[in-house]
């Protein structure tokens, strides 16, 4: 299939996540991202493991964030590298640094020298807590904008102390909507022949996920709480344990699906009694409802729960590890699962999860591994000497 990104060049000086995950996103749309690495070690990712690559030596993550892509090895304190950059840039389009605050403007490739040289270039900086503010200049990881961006506080159980999400979500959001961004400015770039700068931050991304509690805290002020692993305005939203140990997701999001949920439950009574019939009720009531739920639920076995709801036609679904994840049909199903090419000299058959985006119900997968550090540094130069060249 056609890509749909395919002509557009993206630099990425990046590490870590954010916009390594930036940069992969674009490369599976089908641009070409061209990877600058430091000279010593290049991303720091590479070595965060195990588990490790083929290789023995690259970390896995690395591998699952910087598919697709070449790597170029510069040392940006240089300024014979930093004028490749420029010559990297004269036929990109966008763009993509997360580089420490001040680094940039330190090697002089900050946005106002950058698209001033290359006017139509689409600049993209991630920051940590944004571009401006008292702590523009502070760096940052996944877990301090967890931390600092309050979601701690409204995740997990009410005597839980602040819980961190499993996954590195202001990261991942983060370099989304660097995406999103880079996007929007290409599209805005068509329009008026000029680039621009885009601007992110893990902070911003941090209150964008708790903008619900944010709201409510303003318009009421009181402080959200925790809930475990239910809502706060949804009775019953959450887990429960079954006769097998195993939990169950119960998710009946109205009171239709509550009166359905409540007979499966064999307390159809529940339904009409005026205590928890309405959804205010409920959530009004869930100290003493809850706990009968779960009772309730401790009689029989996830499987024979699921049978009986999904007949129902209750929302529900199995709380699984991640080993359960991977066994399950649906995944396979959706094709996400995406086999990593091999790079010279290693095994093939490596999998990571691919692009969520389908295009005509294709989705697309990379046709590159990995790079090795460096990797495509001499191609990468051969080709500007050759456009060089061709020019004179």
């Amino acid at each position: 299939m056609t890509l749909p990104l395919e002509g557009i060049r993206v630099i990425e000086i990046g590490q870590a996540l954010a916009g390594p995950l930036a940069g992969a996103l674009f490369a599976d749309m089908g641009a070409d991202v061209i990877k600058i690495e430091k000279p010593d070690g290049g991303d720091d990712a590479r070595i965060w493991g195990p588990p490790y690559g083929p290789d023995g030596e690259t970390s896995l993550y690395f591998y699952g964030q910087n598919r697709g892509k070449r790597s170029v090895m510069l040392d940006l304190k240089r300024a014979a590298d930093v004028e490749t950059l420029h010559r990297l840039c004269e036929t990109s389009d966008v763009l993509i640094q997360n580089l420490r605050p001040g680094v940039v403007d330190e090697c002089g490739i900050g946005p106002e020298t950058m698209l001033a040289r290359h006017p139509r270039l689409i600049y993209c900086s991630i920051w940590a807590f944004g571009y401006q503010g008292p702590m523009r200049m502070k760096p940052g990881f996944d877990a301090l904008l967890q931390a600092y961006g309050g979601m701690l506080s409204v995740t997990g159980r009410p005597e839980d102390p602040p819980t961190f999400c499993g996954a590195s979500i202001n990261d991942k959001a983060t370099g989304m909507f660097c995406v999103i961004g880079a996007l929007a400015g290409l599209r805005q770039r068509d329009k008026t022949g000029k680039g621009c700068l885009v601007d992110t931050s893990l902070f911003e991304s941090a209150v964008f996920w708790v903008e619900g509690q944010v709201n409510g805290y303003i318009a009421t002020g009181t402080e959200p709480k925790r809930h475990g692993t239910g809502g706060a305005v949804i009775v019953p939203y959450q887990t429960f344990d079954c006769a097998d140990g195993k939990a169950l997701c119960l998710a009946p999001g109205n009171d239709r699906l509550w009166a359905r949920c409540a007979a499966v439950l064999g307390h159809p009574d529940w339904a009409s009694d005026p205590r928890y019939a309405k959804s205010a009720q409920r959530v009004a009531h869930k100290d003493e409802l809850l706990p009968m739920i779960a009772a309730a639920m401790r009689k029989k076995t996830r499987a024979e729960w699921m049978a009986a709801l999904e007949k129902a036609g209750v929302p529900n679904a199995p709380a699984n590890n991640i080993g359960e994840l991977v066994a399950t049909e649906q995944l396979g199903a959706v094709d996400l699962m995406h086999e990593l090419a091999p790079r010279d000299g290693e095994a093939g058959g490596l999998k990571v999860v691919g692009l969520p985006i389908s295009f005509d119900h294709h989705r697309p997968k990379s046709l590159r591994a990995a790079p090795k550090l460096g990797e495509h540094t001499a191609e990468v130069l051969a080709e500007l000497n050759a456009r060089s060249e061709a020019a004179e």
